[in-house]
């Protein structure tokens, strides 16, 4: 029976436990932290979004990195197969908005003490508060993963260490230590699914949540993202589903060669808006401008507003020129919001870079530079947008890791 060492209880280290355990490999794993599964204590606002209920295509065109690596694990281990897996080890889960899946208990924890029980089921044995120092060479079969508490050889290691989101949870990039001393090059990490800090004074709109916008970016002139939902102002910027996904997509771009602006009314093109523009103007001729456009939009965006179509606030509606109307539907329908920079990896839900897809096989997630040792996670250069899929990347990754670790273990262990 060959020994395999993973190291990390998150999301991807307990599935490549399990999947390694359920092969017949003897398996530890080793856990940094008091408890398994920190990170996924506070994944889908404590309730963890674990998958996504869509076919593997569709899973696929929310990948923003690393969509041609995955496709092959996304198929081996899909959505379904994980959420069977939930059923098999007593956790129900429901499908909510946009496919998004969740344990029925609504507690994050829930799942974390699933992949607990399966990993137990097969075996496992999980070491917490183990700290891995580094991984050496026992011999040309053999490596010595060496913890502040002792040595602990083994046939196969999978390094599922995380990236460097959310330091708190023990994300402190140990991972691509170790996948660097090994030779591998590390594709420069950056945060993801994270706010954005914009140019400005936010303090008036901090908290003032919009629905049903579109925000869009554009770069050299070319729309890059375009997206409808929810966004959130806050202190420092934006924040809020839809500026998450931006921050995917824009977060490895220079971000002075980008231009991001807000449509607040994208359900309607320029004539219908200005068709209602001229009613309101009408109905409320004697009003001053401020109080008009409460009928379109939350208070504490009139002043911006106005100010971005250089109309003055106090202004009688009937007073408003074409002119003036022509530039308040140019703001409406284009509010620039200036973006400075990306808030920092202790608020980002993921990472974006990690280990180069290259130097790691897409089957079975082995290194091809380290024979016997695997990568499954957020360790590896791939991430993809909010609901669900950034864990079931994890999942498919560590599954995939676990069989292949399981099976190089045996073969070498004999």
């Amino acid at each position: 029976m060959g020994k395999v060492v993973v190291i990390g209880g998150g999301a991807a280290g307990l599935m490549a436990a399990y999947a390694a355990g359920s092969r017949g490999a003897q398996v530890t794993l080793l856990e940094r932290n008091e408890k398994l599964g920190k990170k996924i204590y506070i994944t889908g606002k404590g309730r963890c979004n674990l998958t996504n209920d869509c076919p593997p295509d569709e899973f696929l065109e929310n990948v923003v990195r690393g969509g041609k690596f995955l496709t092959g694990v996304l198929w081996s281990f899909s959505p379904k197969d994980m959420m069977s897996l939930c059923e098999r080890f007593s956790l129900p889960v429901k499908v909510e908005r946009g496919n998004r899946v969740f344990p029925v208990s609504d507690h994050a924890s829930d799942v974390t003490k699933m992949l607990e029980r399966a990993c137990l089921s097969v075996g496992v044995t999980i070491k917490l508060q183990e700290y891995v120092k580094e991984i050496g060479v026992l011999h040309s079969t053999m490596r010595d993963i060496i913890t502040q508490n002792g040595v602990y050889p083994c046939e196969a290691v999978v390094i599922a260490t995380g990236g460097l989101s959310y330091p708190s949870t023990g994300s402190t990039g140990d991972g691509l230590r170790f996948a660097k001393s090994l030779g591998h090059k590390i594709a420069p990490c950056v945060p993801s699914l994270v706010g954005l800090n914009c140019k400005g004074d936010f303090s008036s709109l901090q908290g003032v949540s919009l629905k049903n916008v579109c925000l869009f970016a554009k770069r050299g002139g070319k729309v890059i993202f375009s997206e409808q939902g929810e966004m959130l102002f806050t202190h420092y910027g934006i924040s809020g589903p839809l500026v998450l996904s931006l921050s995917a997509r824009i977060n490895r771009l220079p971000f002075a060669e980008l231009s991001c602006y807000i449509d607040f009314k994208p359900a309607l093109d320029r004539e219908t808006l200005d068709a209602r523009l001229v009613r309101d103007l009408s109905e409320r001729k004697n009003e001053q401008m401020k109080n008009v456009m409460r009928g379109l939009l939350p208070s504490a965006l009139c002043l911006p507003v106005l100010k971005g179509a250089g109309i003055d606030p106090l202004k009688q509606a009937n007073a408003v020129t074409r002119e003036e109307r022509s530039r308040l539907l140019d703001t409406l329908k284009n509010f620039p919001i200036v973006l400075t920079s990306l808030r920092g990896f202790e608020e980002a839900v993921v990472t974006s870079g990690g280990v180069e897809l290259k130097d790691v096989s897409s089957k079975t997630m082995e290194s091809k530079l380290a024979p016997g040792v695997f990568f499954a996670g957020e360790v590896l250069d791939v991430d993809a947008y909010t609901g669900g899929f950034n864990l079931q990347i994890a999942f498919s990754t560590g599954m995939a890791a676990g069989i292949a670790a399981a099976r190089h273990a045996g073969k070498t262990g004999e």
